[in-house]
């Protein structure tokens, strides 16, 4: 048998320790050598810029002002190693956040802080925060820095922020959007209400060439994809403050986004005697939609110590149906292949509840129980073109029987938590919480099972200010992850389309890691920038990958499960400096680099791999240059994976994804006619996002190549005209 693949396999690329210890050392030379030019006289770790600060840049919305603070990506970009949360299915609300309005988090998690920034206006705000520290004061816990939005205190006070504009695509396709908002303040009551229609068109271009094992060509594959998708948003925050001790506040939000595709596939077979080209159409209509609402209720009792009441309650439903049919060439009879419906429903209903007081000196602690109920209806229907009676539910060809394809899993799950917060003296803070967490997972429908859960996560967050400029952080955290109740039932393959359906597992676990963070931030002297360095490690227990599902029959199946224990090593680091020593102190450029190294063995592929998703690495380059007499700006931003980046794993083959660079430049003009103007062009490298996967003759660990297929896919260039104003 050919035998080939192995150095595809064995490729990954580690990142050596020696590495990582000169650029964590890198930072703290940087800022030795400009040290002694620093002058501050803030005893405090929060960095304060008032309204005024942003005038000269004209701006029309909260994002405008955040745009022209260096460093402010680091807080935002919650993404990046060391606190990245890369499961986006977390239930519950937690107490953590990096964005606060008036000192408070918002009350909702789909309906939340960072997607109001755009639409808050800019003439609203009194001052902008930067809290770098840690304090029972603060409404959340601080897991790096927090940005607090003050708005101004005024007795009466509107304003009225709208975009509207245009995105251009590479197929010629023009879409328009439009988002309105309004803020403001009668008497005791904060207001922010706003609609939006927005276009998430995509028209995806694709080229695939399969060869054999052996190397001889197996076929070429070429495709069209239009994913002509529109979202409208409404979404709500009302504050009202009862009286001097007492405040309430609700938030409500709906979202309709339907993303319908459609999709013409080109397969020519080099397999005969000559090259045959045969058809392939594809309908996916597709329906979104979710509903938000959101409330708290806070009290401060004289002592100055607070009590905290907050709800939600969500719904997202979604629907989507593939058909297929092949024909010989265009116009010719079609004949169905595949009928492909996956239907889901997702619901929460979220209490919490905490009491805050200080006790001692400079000793605060908060105590609370959060409680969640989460449900997860799903089914899947399948139709193939075989011998049988048709039937009309699958699209008039034969149902064929998906396994665990109905199922409603449901979760009951109860936090308690203990946050303490301790000034050890006016440099040093140590926050320490313990959280207790208790869930039963049960699951019905096809299959019948339920679990319980019980664990404990302690975190430590030790803060020392070696001067107003400089402070070091260091932390260390039990972190449990969630799991995503798409595990658990049969589902559709998004990795692979020769593959329609995977297996559930309701039997997964939840993944766990000891997670050590030591971070240096400096922020140079006359806000001219911030270099911040990050040096983690994970201990990882448990953790999910693909594991080998046995079923009747000789054919290979797999489905997400537990592989094992492995670990993570990762640097980060970022600076964000204005040109001030060059004369140009509204230039603003950013850089960042994300280097990580991980390792598990994983014993379906019976080799060591990294740690899905902590891959290893990107990196990023960003420039604004504001030119305030002309009310002019303009800038760039590039982002990319390093090349390799990520390797997912399967029972019977590999995938490689390649990078996924991203160059975007805009340039801005404000005062025209009291508005700001602003065209922008986005995958200016026309990127191309190339992937290799590597199939097998049985098991991948056997190594006998079957087949080897390159993927190139390419989005385009885009060009988005939009022009915005305050009224």
């Amino acid at each position: 048998m050919y035998r080939a693949g192995d150095s595809a396999i064995n490729s990954q690329s580690s990142l050596g320790a020696g590495a990582v210890l000169f650029l964590l050392l890198l930072s703290p030379v940087v800022v030795g050598a400009q040290d002694n030019a620093a002058q501050n006289s803030e005893e405090e770790s929060t960095v304060n810029y008032p309204a005024a600060f942003f005038s000269q840049y004209n701006p029309v919305s909260v994002d405008d002002m955040l745009s022209r603070i260096p460093g402010i990506e680091l807080v935002l970009d919650t993404s990046r190693g060391g606190f990245a949360n890369f499961n986006q299915q977390d239930r519950g609300l937690g107490g953590s956040a990096q964005i606060l309005i008036d000192g408070k988090r918002l009350a909702g998690k789909v309906n939340e802080a960072r997607e109001q920034l755009a639409r808050i206006a800019a003439e609203e705000v009194n001052h902008i925060e930067i809290i770098r520290g840690t304090s029972s004061g603060l409404d959340v816990q601080n897991v790096g820095q927090v940005v607090n939005i003050v708005l101004k205190s005024s007795a009466a006070r509107s304003s009225i922020a709208a975009q509207a504009g245009m995105q251009r695509y590479h197929d010629g396709n023009v879409e328009p959007e439009a988002t309105v908002s309004v803020t403001g303040r009668q008497d005791r009551l904060n207001y922010l209400l706003s609609v939006s229609a927005q276009s998430n068109y995509q028209a995806e271009n694709s080229l695939e060439v399969s060869q054999h094992g052996g190397g001889a060509l197996n076929e070429i594959i070429t495709f069209d994809r239009i994913n002509n998708q529109n979202a409208y948003r409404f979404n709500s925050n009302l504050t009202y403050d009862i009286g001097s001790a007492d405040r309430i506040a609700l938030n409500a939000l709906y979202n309709r986004n339907d993303p319908p595709s459609s999709l013409v596939r080109g397969i020519t077979d080099y397999n005969g005697a000559g090259p045959v080209t045969t058809w392939e159409r594809e309908e996916v209509p597709a329906s979104q939609s979710n509903w938000e609402i959101g409330g708290d209720y806070e009290h401060i009792f004289l002592d100055g110590s607070r009590y905290k009441f907050l709800f939600i309650a969500n719904d997202r439903d979604a629907e989507i149906l593939r058909e297929r049919w092949e024909f010989d060439a265009p116009g010719a009879d079609e004949r169905k292949n595949l009928y492909l419906q996956n239907a889901s429903g997702y619901q929460e209903r979220i209490v919490r509840t905490s009491y805050t007081w200080s006790f001692g000196e400079g000793q605060g602690l908060e105590i609370g129980v959060e409680g969640a109920r989460t449900t997860q209806h799903t089914s899947l229907k399948l139709g193939r073109p075989l011998p049988g009676p048709a039937n009309p539910d699958v699209g008039g060809l034969v149902r064929v029987p998906v396994n665990n394809a109905a199922s409603t899993v449901e979760e009951d799950r109860i936090e308690t938590f203990a946050v303490h917060n301790w000034r050890l003296n006016p440099r040093m803070r140590l926050e320490s919480s313990l959280i207790g967490e208790f869930s039963e997972i049960a699951q019905s429908g096809d299959v019948v099972n339920s679990r319980d859960f019980q664990f404990l996560k302690p975190k430590m967050d030790f803060r020392f200010d070696i001067n107003p400029s400089l402070q070091l952080q260091a932390s260390v955290e039990k972190v449990v992850s969630q799991l995503s109740f798409a595990d658990f039932s049969a589902n559709t393959n998004q990795r692979d389309e020769d593959q329609d359906t995977i297996a559930g597992n309701p039997e997964l676990e939840q993944e766990q890691s000891w997670q050590y963070n030591v971070n240096l931030d400096y922020r140079l002297p006359n806000d001219g920038g911030v270099l911040s360095s990050r040096l983690f490690y994970y201990d990882v227990a448990n953790s999910i990958g693909r594991i080998e599902l046995h079923t009747p029959g000789q054919q290979l199946a797999s489905t997400n499960g537990n592989v094992g224990d492995g670990s993570v090593l990762g640097f980060n680091f970022d600076a964000s400096l204005r040109f001030g020593f060059l004369g140009l102190p509204q230039a603003l450029a950013t850089f960042g680099v994300l280097l990580q190294d991980s390792a598990i063995d994983d014993p379906l592929i019976g080799i060591e791999r990294k740690v899905v998703p902590y891959d290893r690495g990107s990196f990023r380059a960003g420039f604004r240059h504001d030119i305030s007499r002309l009310g002019l700006n303009y800038g760039f931003e590039y982002r990319d994976r390093i090349d390799g980046n990520r390797t997912l794993f399967d029972i019977d083959n590999v995938l490689y994804l390649g990078s996924q660079s991203d160059l975007t430049a805009f340039v801005e003009k404000s005062g025209v006619a009291g508005l700001t103007v602003r065209l922008e062009a986005r995958n200016l490298r026309d990127h191309e996002d190339l992937r290799q996967r590597f199939r097998y003759y049985g098991y991948l660990r056997d190594r006998i190549l079957r087949e080897t297929e390159h993927f190139r896919v390419t989005t385009g260039l885009q060009f988005a005209f939009s022009v915005r104003g305050n009224f």
